[in-house]
């Protein structure tokens, strides 16, 4: 009987999606999700959706673990039974979830200013909705934008992208079909500064082509990195748009109160 396989990419040069290579899928970014934390994020890649919540800088609740000179980070993922089709319910003990926690904490420790913030925790929560590849590059997204949403200090933005080696050219922005049938890997990039702070390899590359990825991704964390920035500005915006009003709705109810006591 002859197995069924889905192309990668066709003679046209165009994957199953109908992207390019290099093409990236499309991107959203919701900041204005948990109205309980102090910063939020919701971000979307393609099909798949990760929602990240910060609490933070707080006092740490275990002092074992208090550091004088500095905040402490602590990560916890979870994923949705129903984000894949095997529909896994996957407890915090998951090999899988602890070492996307593990691997999205050693992104931001270089990142996230904690000297500013001694003795003190910021706990990052990140819960994966839908996955269809690239849910370690959707989680780092998501947790730069809540934690800049938070007011968390960060030396620079950290945007991250999958890439893969395929016989024909490397490839940006795998989903979950081709992850299965190519060597990858997810670079976390810091655009401003130029620096890496992640670089996560699910297979083993060429050194040829992890080069060549390790460059496409830079590029591709700069597109990236302008979305990011659009979405922050657009929400600062809100933010003094806000306040404006509430200053001037403030400055009337004290011109009533004057008015009224004369």
């Amino acid at each position: 009987m002859m197995s069924l396989r889905i192309e990668i990419l066709n003679e046209g040069g165009f994957r199953s999606d109908g992207r390019r290579q290099y093409e990236l899928r499309e991107i959203t970014f919701d900041s204005t999700t948990q109205a309980s934390s102090d910063g939020s994020a919701r971000v979307t890649h393609g099909l798949t959706e990760v929602l990240v919540s910060v609490f933070g800088p707080r006092e740490a609740r275990v002092r074992s673990q208090t550091l004088h000179d500095r905040a402490t980070i602590h990560v916890e993922a979870s994923i949705a039974p129903l984000s894949t089709g095997d529909r896994r319910r996957r407890g915090r003990g998951d090999k899988r979830i602890l070492e996307l926690a593990a691997m999205i904490k050693a992104t931001f420790e270089p990142v996230v200013q904690t000297s500013l913030y001694p003795r003190s925790q910021i706990d990052i929560f990140v819960q994966v909705l839908q996955q269809d590849g690239g849910v370690l590059q959707a989680a780092i997204n998501a947790t730069t934008i809540a934690l800049i949403n938070a007011g968390v200090p960060l030396t620079d933005y950290v945007c991250a992208v999958t890439g893969g080696a395929h016989a024909a050219a490397p490839m940006l922005d795998l989903t979950a079909l081709e992850e299965s049938d190519l060597p990858h890997m997810t670079v976390a990039s810091m655009p401003r500064s130029g620096r890496l702070t992640l670089v996560s390899m699910e297979t083993r590359l060429h050194i040829d082509r992890f080069e060549e990825i390790l460059r496409l991704a830079g590029e591709a964390g700069a597109v990236i990195h302008k979305e990011m920035r659009a979405v922050v500005k657009e929400r600062t915006k809100g933010l003094l748009e806000g306040m404006s009003i509430g200053l001037r709705v403030s400055k009337a109810a004290e011109e009533d109160a004057m008015v009224e006591n004369e």
